[in-house]
């Protein structure tokens, strides 16, 4: 096997090279789109890809996102670019207020756990909307755990389901 790499680029959208400008395994990379092609055994160029954000996929093992920490404060704010799935720590009574960079169909978890005072509370935001059409009660508890899972159904309207006293 070689050691060189040889690579070829283009800043044009969505063009892909042609057969005859790559030979076998060469790279060359559209950094507009940012995808990478080569050239395979039998000639034909083809996409070097992980998965397509665009595009139906299938996985074969598990995947999965970090656990994103939310700042405690009086009013907590959760950044939805950060992740998916976010925890935090109330060490006093605090809102939840309505998401930054809300996605239409994205979905997570927010785990809420008491500090070791507990009896803390927590006010939601307007976009965030209860099975019971109201703002859950928080187990009280020093260090219990609860948890809110959720999916954005339009970039005003959070649809939550919470779940209370996790050991």
């Amino acid at each position: 096997m070689a050691n060189t790499i040889i690579t070829k680029n283009s800043n044009t959208a969505t063009a892909i090279p042609s057969a005859g400008s790559l030979t076998q395994g060469e790279l060359a990379v559209n950094v507009t789109d940012k995808k990478l092609f080569t050239k395979d055994a039998v000639g034909t160029v083809v996409e070097i890809s992980g998965v397509k954000a665009d595009e139906a996929n299938s996985f074969s093992a598990g995947q999965r996102g970090a656990i994103e920490t939310l700042t405690d404060g009086a009013t907590i704010t959760p950044d939805f670019d950060e992740g998916n799935n976010f925890t935090v720590t109330l060490e006093g009574n605090r809102t939840m207020a309505n998401p930054s960079n809300l996605v239409a169909g994205q979905s997570g978890s927010i785990f809420i756990v008491q500090d070791g005072t507990g009896s803390r509370t927590l006010a939601w935001g307007s976009y965030w909307d209860f099975t019971t059409g109201a703002a859950p009660t928080l187990t009280t508890t020093a260090g219990a755990v609860d948890r809110v899972d959720y999916i954005v159904r339009t970039t005003g309207s959070i649809h939550a389901v919470f779940t209370g006293d996790y050991s």
